[in-house]
Order: C-alpha cells, then sequence, then structure tokens
C-alpha cells in the first residue's frame, strides 16, 4: 500500500477565495455571515447566511463555459484549478487514465432547477435552457474538472449530503493507495443559498433563526439554535507520495486514514449515542496507525444544532476515551457557516494547514458553555500548538459519518 500527499488546494468561501486568504480570516477568528441581500427574506424564519459575494466566475472560467455551468460547478471548477496551480504540476508526465476527480455535492444545481422551473411556469416548456440538466446534475462538477485538465481517470461523483465531500477525498485517498490511480483531484462544492432550500431547512428546525451574525453559528454554545447556510467549494490534489517528493513538490500534509459508517438510526439526526460515529474516527486512526493518545487536533463536524454538537462530543470521547480530555476540538464552521457537500473539503484544506503551521483554527462566537460540550473547543482563538496528526469529521442526513485522519509531513 502506498502514502498519499496533499500537494495542492484551492478554496472558494465565505471567509475568503484561495487558500491564504481563507487561512489568515481562520487564523483572525473572521466570521462570513451576513444578512441575506440575494433576495426577499421577509417571508422566511431565516435571514443570515454565510454568502460568497466576491466570487466573479470569469476571473477563473471563460465566458461562453460560464453559461454552461450551475453556480456550484463554477465554485467546483475554480477552486480544481486553483489546488492544480498551487501543485505546480500539470501531471502530463502521468498516464491520464492513472488520474482522477472525485468531487462531492450533497445537492447540486439546486439554484438552476428554481430558475428554470420558474422559466417553465412563466413562459412554458420553450423558455428552459438546453443546459438545465447537465448545469443541474451534481456528477458534472467532477465532469467539467476532468474535461479541463485532461484527467481521464476515475470520474465520480459522491453524494451524501454533508459527509460528501469527506467520502470523495476518502474514496480518492483509497484509489492511489491501492495502485488503481497515481494522482487525483478531490474535494467538494455547494451553492445552496436559494428561497426554497432555505425554507426546507427552516420548516425541519435545522437553520439558526438568529438575527444577529455574531450569535448565529455558535458550535458547542449553550445557546446555539441551527446551523448557518454557507456556499462554496474546496479541491485538493492528491497524489503517491514517492512521486510528490520526486518532483519536489510541496507537501501539506499526508492523508493516512479514512473511516466511513452509517448510523442505520434516522433520516435527518445522528445516533444519540454516537457509536457509529465513534467508529468512523477509529477505523481512520487504525488505518493511520495512530493511537488516540496521538491526536492533537479534531476538526469537528460541529454544525451548531443542539443534537449534533451534544452527539458528536460524545462520539469523540467514545473514538479516544480518556485522550478526548486532552485534544483540542473546534469546528470552523463558526466561521464559514455550513458548506454542506463542500463542508469536508474546506475543513480537511484547514486541517492540513492547521498541521503545517502548528496552529488551531478556532470555535467563535462561543460564550455560554454547555455541560453537553465538555471537551477543550479552543475558543479563546487560534492557539499555536505542536500537531502531528488530526482528525476531520463530516456526518450527513440519512445516517452518513466520514472521517479523514491526516499526519504533518
Amino acid at each position: 500500500m502506498r502514502r498519499v500527499v496533499i500537494t495542492g488546494v484551492g478554496a472558494i468561501t465565505p471567509i475568503g477565495i484561495g487558500k491564504d486568504e481563507m487561512w489568515e480570516n481562520v487564523k483572525a477568528g473572521k466570521h462570513g455571515f451576513c444578512t441575506i441581500d440575494r433576495f426577499d427574506t421577509s417571508d422566511l424564519k431565516v435571514k443570515v447566511a454565510a454568502q460568497v459575494n466576491n466570487f466573479e466566475p470569469t476571473d477563473f472560467i471563460e465566458k461562453k463555459e460560464v453559461r454552461k455551468m450551475g453556480r456550484f460547478c463554477q465554485f467546483a471548477v475554480a477552486a480544481a484549478d486553483m489546488a492544480v496551480k498551487d501543485s505546480g504540476s500539470d501531471f502530463k508526465d502521468l498516464d491520464p487514465f492513472r488520474v482522477g476527480v472525485i468531487f462531492g455535492s450533497g445537492i447540486g444545481g439546486i439554484d438552476t432547477l428554481c430558475e428554470e422551473y420558474d422559466k417553465f411556469k412563466t413562459a412554458g416548456p420553450r423558455r428552459v435552457s438546453p443546459f438545465f440538466v447537465p448545469m443541474m446534475i451534481s456528477n458534472m462538477a467532477p465532469g467539467m474538472i476532468s474535461m479541463r485538465h485532461g484527467f481521464q481517470g476515475a470520474n465520480l461523483a459522491t453524494v451524501t449530503a454533508c459527509a460528501s465531500a469527506n467520502h470523495a477525498i476518502g474514496e480518492a485517498f483509497r484509489q492511489i493507495k491501492a495502485g488503481y490511480l497515481d494522482a487525483a483531484l478531490t474535494g467538494g462544492s455547494e451553492a445552496a443559498i436559494v428561497k426554497l432550500a432555505l425554507a426546507g431547512f427552516a420548516n425541519m428546525k435545522a437553520l439558526s433563526s438568529s438575527e444577529d451574525p455574531d450569535r448565529a453559528s455558535i458550535p458547542f454554545d449553550k445557546e446555539r439554535d441551527g446551523f448557518v447556510m454557507g456556499e462554496g467549494a474546496g479541491a485538493l490534489m492528491l497524489e503517491e507520495y514517492e512521486h510528490a517528493v520526486a518532483r519536489g513538490a510541496t507537501i501539506y500534509a499526508e492523508i493516512a486514514g479514512y473511516g466511513a459508517t452509517g448510523d442505520a438510526y434516522h433520516i435527518t439526526s445522528p445516533a444519540p449515542d454516537g457509536i457509529a460515529a465513534s467508529k468512523a474516527m477509529q477505523f481512520a486512526m487504525e488505518e493511520a496507525g495512530v493511537n488516540p493518545e496521538d491526536i492533537d487536533y479534531i476538526n469537528a463536524h460541529g454544525t451548531s444544532t443542539p443534537i449534533n454538537d451534544a452527539f458528536e462530543t460524545t462520539a469523540i470521547k467514545l473514538a479516544l476515551g480518556e485522550a478526548a480530555y486532552k485534544t483540542a476540538v473546534s469546528s470552523t464552521k463558526s466561521m464559514t457557516g455550513h458548506l454542506l457537500g463542500a463542508a469536508g473539503a474546506v475543513e480537511a484544506i484547514i486541517t492540513a494547514l492547521a498541521l503545517k503551521e502548528g496552529i488551531l483554527p478556532p470555535t467563535v462566537g462561543f460564550k455560554v458553555p454547555d455541560e453537553e460540550c465538555d471537551l477543550d473547543y479552543v475558543t479563546d482563538g487560534a492557539r499555536k500548538a505542536e500537531l502531528k496528526a488530526a482528525l476531520s469529521n463530516s456526518l450527513g442526513f440519512g445516517g452518513h459519518n466520514a472521517t479523514l485522519c491526516l499526519k504533518r509531513v
């Protein structure tokens, strides 16, 4: 089995375009929440979101191509372009059928669906765009990425709600580790800040109703009342370790383990006993060859919903035992909001940067302790630390659990 490393990253997030701007804002503890200004929210329960407001698709994509892509796909292509450029290689030295693209999205082109349905209702079927279907379907993100870069290996989309990106990264890792691929562009993308999606999530009481951006996404805080919808994309260039070393690539971190489990419990709620989520963490650690005492940091799923944060805390304790109380845990959703199918990718990038620079990302906005959440959530700002190994958790509706174990190289 071969080692797999991250050699390039790209990010489109509410707290920055590109890894540098995003990472500086993470270290500074700046969030990207604001009052929704894209449409009238007077009839919605939700007023705050984590919008990407400064993204111009033509900065990355030719104008004629932009028209063929939904917003989630534009994000994915832009983040992927950044990751390839950041890697310092076009991978033309490899067999193109051994360079894959595995990319996740929980919802795909829901904005396109809403726009085209409005046209259909008001002007009839002839006004529906011929690009409607390819703009909407989730697999078009890896499809478009492969076309741009000529990567002809395994090309697929993972769709497991909020665990989509972690599953994509984990499956790409496994394909390289087992020798099916030599490199893979992976990650996740989402653009679901539309009225229909917000109404659906709000009516199931998953979203925060706070109108104060500073108290909207507050993971592990006793006053948390739901997550803040975010949007964006994260892309990671993975490659086999020896190939990366031979070409002198910058290595952010090694992906050393991956655990995937199912709660088999409920359509939206994580299992309260935390057993399946803990097993995902344990499996990732076992594959990585590390013990609970070796884990210095966990980037938690940490959605800021009352049940997720408490149940995930339980799962972390089950997975790490007494070592959980010595492990730093934070939720960067306190800054980015919940990027749904893109969350795991952005959080994996942040985790890799944390390992590389020896800095613990903070959980911002925390004020009121919760007796059910009693770990070290890094609530006092970013913290310098000696970091060697970390976990990054993603949990999705349907009971999907996916954990990545990263090591400093």
